[in-house]
């Protein structure tokens, strides 16, 4: 989720940075809207932005010097769908990168689309899911918020495999070694993750439950849209 600065080739840095930059700019004009025509909905989008920035500068260590995070993308998506995220996670990723040296300019496009666009979409899929076939609460909360964790590091790793293919067994090689060396730190984190985000979404549903309601989270699931 965080590529250092430097490690991608400058060709990928640019395309990475024009594929993110259409999701960023309607995840921002979104954001505007929003504050705008909600007010109250102000401290809500600057929770979920602040449990994204915590949850994605934790960095404990993994295998072969890498290390592994938490995201906490899914947890917005939920609440705001997955279009703010992506301005929001934009947001946190160059914080960390200017103030914690976590990521970098280079590859902050990168960093923008696997954690603040694959994530949040992919976790916002299966919280639909999840209400359409009817099942608790809070089962769609945790799948949210590990999923999102855990398509975000799989993006990552092809992302990885496109700039650094395999000499013997090409593209599907690199990426197989890259989810391979993240797995084994990542998917108990994503499952911390998606326990973690049950008890703070039923510590919102105490405090903030009309806003709740108002974003048709309390209430029947909103349909995914682009």
């Amino acid at each position: 989720m965080h590529i250092a600065e430097g490690f991608l080739p400058v060709i990928h840095c640019v395309a990475w940075y024009a594929v993110s930059a259409p999701f960023v700019i309607h995840g921002a004009r979104t954001v505007i809207t929003e504050a705008k025509e909600h007010p109250e909905s102000r401290l809500l989008l600057a929770a979920a932005g602040a449990f994204t920035f915590v949850l994605s500068s934790i960095k404990l260590p993994s295998v072969t010097g890498s290390s592994s995070h938490p995201t906490g993308t899914g947890l917005g998506a939920v609440l705001f769908r997955p279009p703010v995220m992506a301005f929001l996670s934009t947001i946190v990723l160059l914080f960390q990168a200017l103030l914690l040296a976590h990521g970098g300019i280079t590859t902050l496009g990168a960093n923008v689309f696997s954690m603040g666009i694959a994530g949040p979409w992919v976790g916002y899929w299966f919280w639909t899911l999840s209400n359409r076939l009817g099942w608790h609460r809070n089962v769609g909360v945790f799948l949210a918020l590990a999923f999102a964790d855990l398509s975000t590091y799989l993006v990552t790793s092809v992302q990885l495999g496109l700039a650094f293919p395999d000499p013997v067994s090409g593209l599907a090689g690199s990426v197989a070694k890259f989810a391979g060396v993240f797995a084994i730190s990542q998917i108990p984190l994503a499952v911390a993750e998606g326990i973690l985000g049950v008890l703070v979404f039923r510590l919102l549903t105490d405090v903030a439950a009309p806003e709740l309601r108002r974003l048709g989270v309390l209430g029947a699931a909103r349909e995914a849209v682009a």
